[in-house]
């Protein structure tokens, strides 16, 4: 669970971390260009005000480029004013613009979203959070992914992008919440492209409280995918917002 403490008068303030790898090496996250493709739903646009705050160029991306910018404006509202102000725009026009393009959208839309952005994606890191997953009368449950993972077929689906699975396990509602200023929570960062996962530890460590660790292969995707629904079925029964800490770290 997340520490809860009231936000500043001004708005979300978040910590940057000194020394961690993004784009193409750079180092400082305001030169760092980051594409929320789903930018408009709760997770998406929980680690869009996140890293806004954080200093980084956020662009919102949605098949509504109208309502991505109007999440932006909302967003903008809730930060320092040394945060960095997001913008929105459609899906492709975002990911044109990122150097690392986040897929946060909902698995029914992920093999549209990615194939119909795929040309964008050649070379840049891709950081797919995707959870396909089913629900009904019992809770949540996984469902087979003929590539293995949501990750994995997006790599299938995207010829030449530097895919990484990551992010799955933050609850969106702490991410969203500007009364939440540290998230007691590890992400576990799975990818076949080292250079590129240690990219999206760099993004994780922006969240303060937050920890990004490279936790295996590509391959092993799914394994993080699924989990999530065992997370959902814990936050149902203890009606709280659980994420994932890794000991001995």
């Amino acid at each position: 669970m997340g520490t809860m403490s009231p936000s500043a008068a001004s708005g979300l303030q978040l910590s940057t971390v000194e020394g961690v790898g993004f784009a193409d090496g750079v180092t400082d996250p305001g030169q760092t260009s980051v594409a929320v493709l789903g930018g408009t739903g709760p997770q998406g646009r929980g680690l869009a005000l996140r890293w806004a705050a954080a200093g980084v160029s956020v662009v919102l991306g949605s098949r509504d480029a109208a309502r991505a910018a109007s999440v932006a404006a909302e967003l903008a509202g809730q930060l320092h004013p040394e945060g960095r102000t997001p913008s929105g725009t459609d899906n492709a026009t975002a990911a044109q613009a990122g150097q690392v393009v986040v897929l946060a959208v909902p698995w029914s839309a992920h093999d549209a979203l990615v194939t119909e952005v795929a040309g964008a994606l050649v070379g840049k890191v891709v950081v797919d959070c995707v959870n396909p997953l089913q629900f009904d009368a019992r809770g949540a449950h996984p469902v087979p992914v003929p590539a293995g993972s949501a990750a994995e077929q997006a790599a299938t689906l995207a010829l030449g992008a530097r895919v990484v699975g990551a992010f799955h396990h933050v609850s969106a509602a702490l991410l969203a919440d500007p009364t939440v200023i540290r998230i007691d929570s590890d992400v576990l960062v799975v990818g076949d492209d080292r250079a590129a996962v240690d990219v999206v530890i760099g993004l994780a460590g922006l969240i303060p409280g937050v920890r990004g660790v490279h936790a295996g292969r590509l391959r092993t995707a799914g394994a993080l995918e699924a989990l999530t629904a065992n997370l959902l079925a814990v936050n149902r029964r203890y009606r709280v917002h659980a994420g994932i800490r890794v000991t001995d770290l």
